[in-house]
């Protein structure tokens, strides 16, 4: 989960997997996961997905140059054509700027 921060960049991406090569996908995305990690202006990243399916998918970034470097990183390119080979039936992406945000957790 991300850390209190103010002024940063929110990627929120929303998909629906499709039953095909599971282990591919989860070894896929355990490996953008630890790229993401590595990259300048990484803030951190929030993700749920259903047993339908669908997910929610939220990287944080200091700010919007170090999310266009991610999105254009050769490594994730290549993993995002995959992905829309065949184990996404569709995804949508929104990229927001936070202004603010802040959590709370039971002690």
């Amino acid at each position: 989960m991300m850390d209190d921060r103010t002024e940063q960049v929110a990627v929120i991406f929303l998909s629906q997997r499709t039953a095909d090569d599971a282990e591919g996908y989860a070894a896929a995305a355990d490996a953008m996961a630890d790229l993401a990690a590595r990259q300048p202006g990484y803030r951190g990243v929030d993700s749920v997905r259903g047993v339908d399916g669908a997910g929610i998918t939220v990287s944080w970034w200091a700010d919007e140059a170090s999310a266009l470097a991610w999105r254009a990183h050769p490594d994730h390119a290549r993993i995002r054509e995959q992905g829309r080979a065949g184990w996404y039936a569709g995804y949508e992406v929104a990229v927001a700027t936070v202004a603010r945000s802040y959590r709370w957790a039971k002690p």
